[in-house]
């Protein structure tokens, strides 16, 4: 494997590209490329990426992808990919690409994001890198349809947290925002644009105090809160939450089945977006899969003071399949990839 220079190793790397048209934002740890831009240079052969919930802002994920990526060794690349328009484009790009390039139809849509991933890693990373996948509530929804779409992709292992892949409008959260997202989330588009016309610091202020009841609040999420108050960001997030009402129904037992053995369920105990009635659910159809419930009081949405938390469970769930690999680099040698703090 070809080693990055110390400096490459430590540098966060944020971009904003289009993909498929839409603005997308990537945060990266690691190697910037995967393509070898040099004869001489090696592809990494596993590639980390995150695929965010809803909202997919990249900005949310920041300590938990650094973090995994230091408990790594610094030894593998750990990218997030942004949801399609799920965040605040430079003032030199607007939210959709202004070329006669072929789109995905309807890319801010549920389906339009799986197409959307499945298009990013066709343009960034090279089919011989194996992944690890880790989504994040309907992040893990659309794992799974890529997984299904795409049978081709050197899928390592897919780590599912906090899985938003069934009857969501029937979860109790669901019920609550269901009315809201699909018949209510126009009005909310007009307070959202008068609010954006306030200063940073007391759309910063305002987080604060919606947050207040976090007693270790993550500050790195507090930018990513604040884009929030993008009219577009949040027209974006609401847009593809209602589809994820109407449109995750039944859980995808088909493809849990076929790929059983690289999947990784994480459930809450305490998750009103997808209850402990689910788990139970699906360890009784599964038995025999990797399926664990929170014993550690970790929110649905762990990136707020969690993320450290779940990067060295992770860290520990993937070490088997890591040390496994059969890379000419490693056969001589033992593993010694990972860090601990002991």
């Amino acid at each position: 494997m070809g080693s990055p220079s110390r400096k490459e190793k430590s540098e966060r790397h944020k971009e904003c590209i289009y993909c498929c048209r839409a603005a997308t934002e990537v945060l990266k740890f690691g190697p910037r490329e995967l393509k070898p831009t040099k004869k001489s240079e090696n592809t990494p052969e596993v590639l980390f990426l995150v695929i965010p919930g809803n909202p997919g802002i990249v900005g949310y994920y920041e300590t938990f992808i650094q973090t995994l990526y230091n408990k790594l060794g610094q030894k593998y690349p750990v990218w997030a990919v942004s949801q399609a328009g799920h965040c605040v484009p430079p003032d030199n790009m607007d939210m959709i690409e202004d070329t006669d390039t072929m789109v995905i139809k309807d890319v801010f849509g549920l389906n339009g994001q799986i197409e959307h991933k499945l298009a990013f890693l066709k343009q960034h990373v090279p089919r011989d890198v194996k992944l690890v996948l880790i989504g994040h509530s309907i992040g893990c929804y659309i794992i799974l349809e890529m997984m299904k779409r795409d049978p081709g992709l050197r899928v390592l292992k897919s780590v599912l947290l906090f899985p938003t892949i069934e009857r969501m409008a029937h979860s109790p959260q669901g019920k609550l925002m269901t009315p809201v997202l699909c018949r209510l989330r126009y009005a909310m588009y007009v307070p959202v644009f008068l609010l954006s016309f306030l200063p940073e610091s007391l759309k910063v202020s305002m987080v604060r105090l919606a947050l207040r009841g976090l007693q270790s609040l993550d500050e790195s999420t507090m930018p990513a809160s604040v884009s929030l108050f993008s009219v577009d960001c949040v027209a974006n997030a609401m847009y593809m939450g209602s589809q994820e009402m109407v449109q995750v129904l039944d859980r995808d037992n088909s493809t849990i089945k076929q790929h059983l053995d690289k999947l990784i369920f994480y459930y809450g105990a305490n998750d009103h977006w997808c209850p402990v009635q689910y788990y139970e659910d699906i360890r009784k159809d599964f038995p025999e899969g990797n399926i664990q419930l929170c014993e550690k009081g970790i929110r649905h949405a762990f990136v707020l003071d969690a993320s450290k938390d779940v990067a060295s469970m992770i860290t520990e769930w993937i070490r088997t399949d890591l040390e496994n690999l059969n890379l000419p680099s490693q056969k001589n040698r033992p593993f010694t990839g990972f860090v601990f703090n002991l």
